[in-house]
């Protein structure tokens, strides 16, 4: 019983070490806080010999055991009983040992007595520095823990090495035996006294290979061809022909895009469209057409920008996005952490099988995932922002002429115009005539005699509102060069700079780039300044500055300033300031004509028209379309922060992988853009145990109805079982060695006979696998939406095949600063297309397909729901689409089989079921037509469980 009084606290005090297992009560302290109270320099010195751990290192914890108490994690505790346990830390706290940094270990802190409060053992003999020392060493050593090897057997099975087994031998007379899949399934379906159905029909077996791959039935011709075509090598062919069809791309990149949380709007309460965020998913669907080795499509998804692939990185940024903004700079960086973590856990599922986020405020409760592992691969993607990157566009070499002709255009118009404006301040009467124009959003020019100087400094005094911002400064030489790039090698500095928003920092001021997207903010309402070096000295006469190039934002313009220039002797002169320019609002660009000539105001007249058609020539050749796709900085430090929370940071984390499975070796200034790339090259590594394996379960589950582990995303301890993990493994190796190729495994498994044996039920296997998760037969199941909705149009002849571009809308968009969506009701041609390219807006959901558990693209959905509604039956027995497929059939009966009844029923039942009717079917659905018309007829084929399952 405690002797605490109630009500009262008690920091947990470490309990004892006892026969190996080392029990640490940590909870209270976080490790950094811990760390950073020790003076490292007072620790005793590492031993200098080769540790062994049962000679040296069991005495130790053996000859000093207090207690052993045993706490478990959930009560804050931490059991040292093997090495996974003394290197995964607490919920709070950090590893209790660090191999290879025993000064950086809490163990050794607490057992030094270095954190006088969390001494250990708390009570009895102490360790002596020579045992201290051991310690030190075995750690610094690597902590090699005793029989590493036997404990092997206590990984988590997802965690340990791919291993190939070998194919099982198998004795059966089962004529749906074809290749090395089969008989890893017949050994475990022998276990239950169970074997394979007998191999399906040849009709229902290409029906099921088409809904399947292509999410669309076989044409009645497909069906026909492949029946009669008796060559042994005849369902190979079919094979071949169905993974090289473009309609493959499109159902396969369906599947990932649910697994990705694609969708064309951003999501929350302004849930605005994406509309040029199409062309990552056009880049999917041709992945998948062009059978792009997995290996790649993973490295091309996380750093597509460094390889080539520009499109891939809408991986990253598909998620929703939140554009309200808030002053209140607590709600900011939550906003900002919930960014980075949907790329994390996104990340995390989609190619590992890992649930990283639940590691965001404390370490993962199942699996050996620290939080410090979780801010690590936040560090990866600290530098994605959520918006619109252009794309680059291949020019042509007389493109390339031209551009550079009309540039100089530009230049030449703007010497013009500055020489007349500075001829028109000369001759100015009036003072007040020669004030520059105010300041604007846009564009200023700041113009003074030649000066020599290292440095440039801009110093804001006033702004038309908030914080001063300025989006690029641009400081040019007397030959006329941008000598304030930071790829020149100048280097900017501030008074300071607004926290929490990526897209506000300092080295946005000369990256090149212009717009708000890029810029810098300072921390100071009304007031900042910065400065810009030169490597080395310039003579510089021009300085170009603005807020938003763009025009999109007119706040925080800098309205009062200064220009200086620092002297060779260190002083900074006065160059020019806002005292020479009219009050802000109400500037006349064309105030300097009247100082002119009337020569002199027509030449300034045509130098302005000039300028401008150069510039729209320069915007025409320069701009390229742009696509949702992220843009990237490079982000500031990573901490870990305490319970999530960013107002409590704690140590810097640098970019990393999850430790358990290996490391990057990356530093907290590693560049943005490598940080990605290494973290790829990583992830597609074929001794990393996840990657290849996890999607080698997704391209099990897509065809069989569910994976051969059934949590597709979640291999971890929380996660299912494999049923046949021997199989898993020997599939994994196979893509592997295959180059990472998803069709080819694909082949592999359609060949088998586990894919083409018959659905149908038998009692035995009911009894002992009513799922038929062993595969005793094909699991039938119900079509998803799209490929519910793409068969109706299929069958009634409306199907638009077209592939790419800008998706079509089942919804009325009314665009205001909230959008909104209105289910149509009327439906043409222009939604005929196969539902992949359907605009998909989160929280809102096609009225008749959406209660088909179609994704929502808020989270990430690995495997979809089958739900069974009253509404469903109700949408597909009713509703304005169905009826119009249904009018749309028998007119296509009408044209292709005549007026007789007979044939347009076998027409029909050719069209929906790639058979003929039996006799009972066409007494039956004579007798429909006559009574109720051909409509009817098709409506209710269109409703029936042949047409909407998979068998």
């Amino acid at each position: 019983m405690s002797s605490v009084p109630p009500g009262s606290r008690r920091r947990s005090l470490p309990r004892g070490i006892a026969a190996g297992v080392l029990t640490l009560t940590l909870a209270s302290i976080p490790g950094s806080q811990a760390a950073s109270a020790v003076d490292t320099t007072q620790l005793p010195p590492a031993a200098q010999r080769n540790v062994d751990f049962e000679r040296d290192i069991r005495p130790i914890f053996t000859a000093h055991c207090v207690s052993c108490h045993g706490l478990d994690k959930q009560r804050g505790g931490l059991r040292l009983e093997n090495r996974t346990a003394a290197l995964k830390g607490g919920e709070n706290h950090a590893p209790a040992i660090r191999p290879g940094q025993s000064a950086d270990s809490p163990l050794i802190h607490f057992v030094s007595g270095a954190v006088p409060d969390l001494q250990m053992p708390p009570k009895g003999e102490r360790l002596t520095a020579e045992q201290i020392g051991l310690l030190r060493a075995w750690i610094d050593q690597g902590a090699p823990w005793p029989a590493d090897a036997a404990a092997e057997t206590t990984v988590h099975w997802a965690l340990r090495p791919v291993v190939r087994p070998p194919v099982p031998v198998v004795a059966t007379d089962s004529p749906s035996r074809v290749n090395a899949v089969d008989d890893f399934i017949l050994r475990k379906l022998q276990d239950h006294q169970l074997t394979l159905n007998p191999p399906a029909d040849r009709r229902a077996w290409i029906r099921r290979l088409y809904l399947v791959m292509h999410g669309l039935p076989p044409t009645p011709e497909e069906v026909e061809s492949f029946v009669n075509d008796r060559r042994p090598e005849a369902v190979e062919a079919v094979v071949d022909r169905v993974l090289a069809s473009p309609r493959y791309g499109e159902r396969w990149g369906r599947h990932w895009l649910d697994v990705v949380r694609y969708a064309d709007s951003n999501g929350f309460e302004t849930n605005r469209e994406r509309k040029n965020a199409h062309p990552y998913r056009d880049y999917v669907i041709r992945c998948f057409n062009d059978d792009v080795p997995y290996d790649q499509f993973v490295r091309e998804q996380l750093a597509g920008d460094a390889l080539g692939a520009d499109t891939a990185t809408g991986f990253l940024v598909a998620g929703a996005y939140d554009i309200v903004k808030s002053p209140d700079i607590n709600l900011t960086l939550m906003q900002r952490q919930d960014e980075l973590a949907d790329i994390v856990n996104t990340t995390g599922t989609a190619f590992l099988g890992l649930t990283l986020g639940c590691a965001r405020c404390h370490d993962h409760k199942f699996d050996p995932i620290s939080q410090k592992d979780y801010y690590a691969l936040q560090a990866v993607f600290a530098g994605v922002n959520f918006a619109d990157r252009a794309l680059p566009v291949q020019r042509t070499p007389a493109e390339l002429a031209e551009l550079a002709a009309r540039q100089q255009d530009v230049a030449r118009c703007e010497a013009e115009l500055t020489a007349l404006r500075t001829l028109a301040r000369e001759r100015a009467v009036v003072p007040a005539t020669a004030l520059r124009p105010a300041v604007n959003e846009r564009r200023n020019e700041e113009e003074f005699p030649a000066r020599e100087t290292t440095a440039v400094r801009f110093t804001i005094l006033a702004t038309t509102g908030g914080e001063p911002c300025l989006d690029e400064l641009e400081v040019f030489d007397v030959e006329g060069r941008n000598v304030a790039l930071a790829a020149s090698g100048a280097k900017a500095t501030a008074s300071g700079t607004l926290p929490g928003f990526s897209i506000h920092r300092l080295e946005h001021l000369n990256d090149g780039v212009p717009g708000n997207a890029r810029s810098w903010i300072s921390d100071t309402a009304g007031q900042g300044w910065v400065i810009v070096e030169f490597p080395a000295a310039h003579r510089i006469q021009r300085v170009v500055w603005s807020r938003d190039r763009d025009g999109n934002f007119k706040d925080r313009v800098a309205t009062q300033y200064r220009l200086e220039a620092k002297d060779t002797t260190g002083a900074w002169t006065v160059l020019t300031s806002s005292e020479t320019r009219e009050p802000a609002g109400k500037s006349d660009p064309n105030a300097f004509l009247q100082q002119l000539s009337a020569a002199d105001q027509t030449r300034a007249r045509a130098l302005q028209e000039e300028l401008k058609q150069a510039q729209a020539q320069v915007k025409r050749l320069t701009a390229g379309p742009t696509a949702w796709l992220g843009t990237f900085s490079q982000p500031t430090n990573t901490h870990r922060l305490y319970r999530g929370d960013p107002l409590q940071p704690r140590e810097v984390v640098p970019p990393d992988a999850v430790a358990v499975l290996g490391t990057l070796g990356l530093t907290s200034d590693t560049p943005e853009q490598q940080r990605r790339l290494k973290l790829a090259e990583w992830l597609t590594q074929p001794q990393n145990p996840l990657t290849a394996r996890v999607m080698v379960n997704r391209l099990w589950h897509y065809v069989f109805g569910s994976g051969l582990v059934d949590t597709p995303s979640d291999f971890g301890a929380n996660g299912g079982q494999p049923t046949h993990p021997e199989l898993l493994d020997w599939l994994t190796d196979e893509f592997i060695r295959s180059g990472w190729s998803v069709k080819q495994l694909q082949k592999r498994l359609l060949l088998s006979g586990t894919f083409r044996q018959s659905s149908a039920p038998r009692p035995d296997g009911l009894a002992a696998d009513a799922d038929a998760r062993l595969l005793w037969r094909f699991p039938p199941r119900r079509l998803e939406a799209e490929a519910i909705r793409d068969s109706m149009l299929a069958a009634s002849g409306a199907l638009d095949l077209r592939m790419g571009g800008p998706g079509f809308h089942l919804q009325i968009v009314e665009e205001d600063n909230v959008y909104r969506y209105f289910p149509k009701e009327k439906f043409g041609p222009p939604e005929f297309r196969r539902m992949v390219y359907l605009a998909r807006i989160r929280q809102e959901q096609d009225s008749v397909f959406g209660s088909f558990d179609c994704p929502s693209g808020n989270q990430v959905l690995p495997k979809r729901t089958r739900s069974n509604t009253p509404l469903q039956a109700l949408n597909l027995f009713n509703s304005n689409f169905v009826l119009q497929q249904a009018d749309l059939l028998a007119d296509r009966l009408e044209t292709e089989a005549g007026a007789n009844a007979p044939a347009q029923i076998n027409r029909a039942f050719q069209l929906m079921y790639g058979r003929a009717p039996d006799d009972f079917e066409v007494q039956t659905s004579v007798a429909l037509i006559q009574n109720h018309g051909l409509p009817a007829f098709c409506r209710g084929l269109l409703n029936t469980s042949e047409f909407l399952f998979l068998f």
